[in-house]
């Protein structure tokens, strides 16, 4: 809980100080109204992503991209308790690419936000894929949102991968 908080205040931080982040931040503040077409999970699913609990980062080399994964309070408290997420859980990753900072060539910062995913755990909805997770990815195009146009296959064949984690 202590890193997830140092980790949020750095990430505010790096909003703060790059005036290119403060625009992409402000863009997702107000969440578009669009959905992914096979399955039809909204981006208003997760309006209220902000209030979140940053849980894990990672840096995709094949994609120059930084990810903040980040939970809602039912997955927070399953991950923090190393429980199984219930319905209602989710996840949501924002991806971020990056460039050397001009000031400081030995950092990287976040230049700008490529996607926002999520996935949410329904049994009833998502009763078919595996762990009853839902997926959605919504990625940034001429800075406007758009739903990946190839669907959620991906996201289930990559998480299948993490199966035994609870499938994340």
């Amino acid at each position: 809980m202590k890193y997830a908080k140092i980790i949020y205040l750095l990430l505010i931080t790096s909003f703060i100080s790059c005036s290119k982040q403060e625009s992409d931040y402000k863009l997702i503040s107000k969440v578009p109204d669009i959905e992914m077409p096979n399955n039809h999970l909204k981006f208003k699913e997760i309006e209220d992503y902000k209030n979140y609990n940053i849980v894990a980062s990672h840096f995709r080399t094949d994609k120059n991209e930084i990810r903040y994964i980040l939970a809602n309070k039912i997955a927070f408290k399953a991950y923090n308790e190393n429980k199984p997420f219930p319905n209602g859980s989710k996840i949501v990753k924002i991806g971020w690419n990056v460039e050397k900072m001009s000031n400081f060539q030995l950092a990287l910062e976040a230049k700008s936000l490529q996607r926002i995913e999520y996935m949410i755990k329904d049994a009833k909805k998502f009763s078919k894929n595996p762990g009853n997770w839902g997926y959605a990815r919504f990625v940034k195009k001429e800075n406007k949102y758009q739903p990946w146009k190839n669907g959620t296959q991906s996201c289930i064949s990559c998480h299948n991968l993490a199966k035994d984690n609870g499938y994340l």
